[in-house]
């Protein structure tokens, strides 16, 4: 994984994040971020710091903001935007994960919802794994707790081959994860995990198999409800009972309709049926939100106007990374956020958008469509409209919105923002998948759409994860 680029985004955070004030004494500070560690990442990054501080103006001014902060008399990390990128942070967070804490594995972990609704239960990574370098990187990110060497980038058999190497004598309680699966098709006469296709669930079932954990939790899309038999009959051969539902996102607070299947299965006795009774049981205490919600308090922006322009920002098109200015919050964000004051806004940029769509997108009324008469004179797919008839459709405030996907890496026509001329931004999708916002998108800008579509909503993981670990707690 590539450290440079954290350069420009510690010291973007900081100017973001902090005031103007100064200690020019930057000793103390610099020691805490640069503190040398265990491992190579974290210190090739630390040394770039040293080296081109005294060179790099402002680089130099990053640290004078956050030398205000934190000195020889002060250390004060809940008020510091930088604190994932701080050693002396990153290695407390580990030293304070308890001995006795629940351990996951959470294979095809993508950016990390469902593990980070797992996490805001109390579940500790142990290991994660995922093919995406970017997936990775984000993930690493935002769990400083989990040491980037038990983030595994790479096919998952190489990690089934070496799962022992990995986990080193670490323990694990429940492993997690959404296997892609292609060949669940009821004219398929093969197996579901004899299906060469399919050789990304016959991984997860073998780490199953291996690590033998109390649980595990596999989700995919509701199609493959049509194999559920199969499914569990693989399971029950390696020891577990097993049931599954499917659950929607939008009856877990998430302002999204969003329905996936998910499998839950025990090898202590449990009655998984009963896991999924209490699990709906906690969604009906649980507020519904709707877009609207998820919306709030972030600023208008207008489409970029420069193609190519993924990586710069603009006052009009919004940054990376920018000062939150405003200070409101409602319910749904104080929930995400779990009462943290986030006053640092990321990944609240606008894409490119031509004259075309802009002037669609202008037209369109909430809850309007491809086939909509007010655009029938610039529809660019006028001819097909009963097949791309939501080519475009503009989300509506008031009701949940539809199922966010990784199609967004190639155009937000279907996520068209409801009282502004563009799509949404990734920040806008993250907060409709329940991701708080100090949840930090690294990679390239189109594959923080990726990352955010095909993610599990954090706090459908959270409801999950609650109701597990009670059941986990009585053993």
């Amino acid at each position: 994984m590539e450290y440079k680029n954290d350069k420009g985004e510690f010291i973007s955070f900081i100017k973001a994040g902090l005031g103007d004030k100064e200690n020019n004494h930057v000793d103390v500070c610099l020691k805490r971020v640069t503190k040398p560690v265990t491992e190579k990442f974290l210190n090739d990054r630390a040394n770039l710091y040293k080296t081109d501080v005294d060179n790099d103006s402002e680089l130099m001014e990053a640290f004078r903001r956050l030398a205000f902060i934190c000195n020889e008399k002060e250390q004060e990390c809940y008020k510091c935007p930088v604190s994932k990128y701080c050693n002396t942070y990153i290695e407390n967070a580990r030293k304070n994960v308890s001995a006795d804490s629940l351990k996951m594995i959470d294979l095809f972990c993508g950016a990390g919802g469902l593990s980070l609704g797992f996490t805001q239960e109390g579940f500790v990574t142990s290991l994660a794994n995922d093919i995406q370098d970017c997936c990775v990187d984000t993930y690493a990110h935002n769990h400083p707790e989990t040491p980037r060497d038990h983030i595994v980038l790479g096919d998952i058999k190489d990690v089934v081959k070496n799962l022992d190497k990995l986990l080193a004598g670490r323990n694990v309680d429940i492993v997690v994860g959404g296997p892609p699966c292609q060949g669940f098709s009821m004219a398929n006469r093969q197996r579901l995990i004899d299906d060469p296709r399919n050789h990304l669930y016959k991984s997860y079932v073998e780490v199953v198999k291996k690590v033998h954990p109390k649980f595990f939790v596999m989700e995919n899309v509701k199609g493959m409800l049509s194999v559920a038999e199969q499914v569990k009959e693989d399971f029950r051969a390696i020891g577990y009972s097993v049931e599954c539902h499917i659950l929607n996102a939008k009856n877990f607070g998430v302002p999204q309709n969003r329905e996936r299947l998910i499998y839950i299965g025990n090898c202590l006795g449990v009655d998984n049926e009963q896991i999924f009774n209490e699990i709906f049981a906690l969604s009906e205490n649980i507020p519904e939100h709707n877009l609207g919600d998820a919306l709030f308090a972030l600023r208008e922006l207008e489409a970029s106007r420069v193609k190519n322009s993924t990586e710069s920002g603009s006052i009009e098109s919004g940054y990376k990374i920018e000062k939150n200015n405003i200070t409101e919050i409602n319910d749904y964000i104080s929930y995400i956020n779990q009462d943290r004051v986030v006053n640092v806004v990321s990944n609240h940029k606008a894409r490119y958008n031509n004259d075309r769509d802009i002037e669609i997108y202008g037209r369109m009324e909430p809850g309007d469509r491809s086939d909509d008469p007010k655009i029938a004179d610039i529809m660019p797919y006028a001819r097909r409209n009963g097949i791309f008839k939501d080519k475009y459709f503009k989300l509506e405030n008031d009701k949940v919105c539809k199922t966010i996907t990784a199609h967004m890496k190639f155009d937000c026509n279907m996520y068209i923002h409801p009282t502004q001329a563009r799509g949404l931004t990734p920040r806008e999708a993250a907060r409709v998948q329940s991701y708080p916002d100090d949840y930090f998108f690294r990679g390239a800008y189109t594959k923080t759409y990726m990352q955010i579509g095909n993610s599990v909503p954090p706090l459908l993981g959270r409801a999950i994860a609650h109701v597990i670990k009670e059941h986990m707690e009585r053993r």
